[in-house]
Protein backbone atom coordinates (compact mmCIF):
# COMPACT_ATOMS: atom_id res chain seq x y z
CA UNK A 1 0.00 0.00 0.00
CA UNK A 2 1.33 3.14 -1.24
CA UNK A 3 1.65 5.40 2.21
CA UNK A 4 2.43 9.07 1.26
CA UNK A 5 1.35 11.59 -1.23
CA UNK A 6 -1.52 11.05 -3.86
CA UNK A 7 -3.28 7.41 -2.68
CA UNK A 8 -5.57 7.72 -5.74
CA UNK A 9 -4.46 5.14 -8.26
CA UNK A 10 -5.46 6.73 -10.88
CA UNK A 11 -4.30 10.02 -10.25
CA UNK A 12 -1.02 8.90 -9.46
CA UNK A 13 -1.12 6.66 -12.71
CA UNK A 14 -2.33 10.14 -14.58
CA UNK A 15 0.32 12.34 -12.92
CA UNK A 16 3.06 9.94 -13.73
CA UNK A 17 2.38 9.18 -17.50
CA UNK A 18 2.00 12.63 -18.37
CA UNK A 19 4.99 14.36 -19.94
CA UNK A 20 7.32 17.12 -20.77
CA UNK A 21 4.29 19.57 -23.06
CA UNK A 22 1.63 17.39 -22.20
CA UNK A 23 -1.09 19.13 -20.69
CA UNK A 24 -3.21 18.38 -17.58
CA UNK A 25 -6.60 20.45 -15.95
CA UNK A 26 -7.38 20.99 -12.82
CA UNK A 27 -11.20 22.06 -12.99
CA UNK A 28 -13.89 23.28 -10.45
CA UNK A 29 -16.80 21.34 -10.39
CA UNK A 30 -18.63 22.81 -13.49
CA UNK A 31 -16.28 22.67 -16.15
CA UNK A 32 -17.62 20.71 -19.01
CA UNK A 33 -15.16 17.40 -19.74
CA UNK A 34 -14.71 16.88 -23.63
CA UNK A 35 -15.68 12.94 -24.66
CA UNK A 36 -12.03 13.19 -26.57
CA UNK A 37 -10.28 13.18 -23.31
CA UNK A 38 -9.27 9.88 -22.08
CA UNK A 39 -8.89 9.78 -18.67
CA UNK A 40 -11.40 11.77 -16.14
CA UNK A 41 -10.80 11.80 -12.59
CA UNK A 42 -13.76 13.45 -10.78
CA UNK A 43 -13.15 14.17 -7.18
CA UNK A 44 -16.04 16.24 -6.47
CA UNK A 45 -18.28 14.46 -3.88
CA UNK A 46 -20.56 17.57 -2.80
CA UNK A 47 -19.41 21.65 -3.05
CA UNK A 48 -16.74 22.17 -1.49
CA UNK A 49 -15.33 19.13 -1.36
CA UNK A 50 -12.06 18.67 -2.48
CA UNK A 51 -11.49 22.21 -2.96
CA UNK A 52 -9.60 23.28 -6.17
CA UNK A 53 -7.18 24.74 -4.30
CA UNK A 54 -6.32 22.02 -1.72
CA UNK A 55 -6.70 19.62 -4.89
CA UNK A 56 -3.89 21.86 -7.41
CA UNK A 57 -1.62 21.94 -4.22
CA UNK A 58 -1.44 17.95 -3.88
CA UNK A 59 -1.17 17.94 -7.97
CA UNK A 60 1.93 20.18 -8.04
CA UNK A 61 3.94 18.09 -5.04
CA UNK A 62 4.22 15.49 -8.03
CA UNK A 63 3.53 17.08 -11.46
CA UNK A 64 6.47 19.75 -13.07
CA UNK A 65 5.17 22.53 -14.79
CA UNK A 66 6.38 24.75 -17.11
CA UNK A 67 3.75 26.82 -18.12
CA UNK A 68 -0.22 27.57 -17.15
CA UNK A 69 -3.19 28.72 -18.73
CA UNK A 70 -6.80 29.74 -17.15
CA UNK A 71 -9.68 31.38 -18.70
CA UNK A 72 -9.25 35.14 -19.29
CA UNK A 73 -13.00 35.86 -17.65
CA UNK A 74 -10.75 34.78 -13.98
CA UNK A 75 -9.71 38.09 -13.76
CA UNK A 76 -13.43 39.50 -13.37
CA UNK A 77 -15.15 37.23 -12.03
CA UNK A 78 -12.72 35.35 -9.38
CA UNK A 79 -10.03 37.62 -8.71
CA UNK A 80 -9.02 36.59 -5.62
CA UNK A 81 -9.15 32.90 -6.98
CA UNK A 82 -6.69 33.83 -9.73
CA UNK A 83 -4.30 35.29 -7.06
CA UNK A 84 -4.34 32.76 -5.20
CA UNK A 85 -3.60 30.31 -7.96
CA UNK A 86 -0.88 32.74 -9.41
CA UNK A 87 0.81 32.84 -6.14
CA UNK A 88 1.77 28.94 -6.61
CA UNK A 89 3.32 29.53 -10.28
CA UNK A 90 6.27 32.21 -9.52
CA UNK A 91 8.44 32.67 -12.07
CA UNK A 92 6.23 30.49 -14.37
CA UNK A 93 4.79 31.50 -17.59
CA UNK A 94 1.06 32.26 -17.43
CA UNK A 95 -0.98 32.67 -20.61
CA UNK A 96 -5.18 33.77 -20.59
CA UNK A 97 -7.52 32.40 -22.98
CA UNK A 98 -10.98 33.25 -23.75
CA UNK A 99 -13.44 30.61 -21.68
CA UNK A 100 -14.67 29.06 -24.73
CA UNK A 101 -10.97 28.68 -26.56
CA UNK A 102 -9.93 27.73 -22.63
CA UNK A 103 -12.66 24.66 -23.08
CA UNK A 104 -11.88 23.69 -26.74
CA UNK A 105 -8.01 23.59 -25.16
CA UNK A 106 -9.09 20.88 -22.90
CA UNK A 107 -9.57 18.18 -26.06
CA UNK A 108 -6.26 18.12 -26.30
CA UNK A 109 -5.07 17.34 -22.44
CA UNK A 110 -3.89 14.25 -21.10
CA UNK A 111 -6.65 13.83 -18.51
CA UNK A 112 -9.03 16.43 -16.24
CA UNK A 113 -8.77 16.20 -12.90
CA UNK A 114 -12.46 17.25 -11.24
CA UNK A 115 -12.70 19.52 -7.79
CA UNK A 116 -15.45 19.95 -5.92
CA UNK A 117 -15.01 23.71 -6.20
CA UNK A 118 -17.71 25.70 -6.72
CA UNK A 119 -15.66 29.02 -7.88
CA UNK A 120 -16.37 30.65 -11.04
CA UNK A 121 -13.41 29.64 -13.57
CA UNK A 122 -11.47 28.09 -10.84
CA UNK A 123 -9.90 25.85 -13.48
CA UNK A 124 -6.17 25.50 -14.58
CA UNK A 125 -4.14 23.63 -17.80
CA UNK A 126 -1.36 22.60 -16.06
CA UNK A 127 1.72 22.51 -19.25
CA UNK A 128 4.37 19.60 -18.28
CA UNK A 129 8.15 20.59 -17.30
CA UNK A 130 11.01 18.48 -17.05
CA UNK A 131 12.57 18.23 -13.52
CA UNK A 132 16.36 18.57 -14.76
Amino acid sequence: MKKSGILHPELVKLIAETGHMEELVVTDAGLPIPEEVNTRIDLGLKEGMIPFLELLDEVLKEFSVEKIILAEEIKAKSPDMEQDILKRFKGIEVAYLPHDDFKQRTKQSRGLIRSGEFTPYANVILVGGVVY
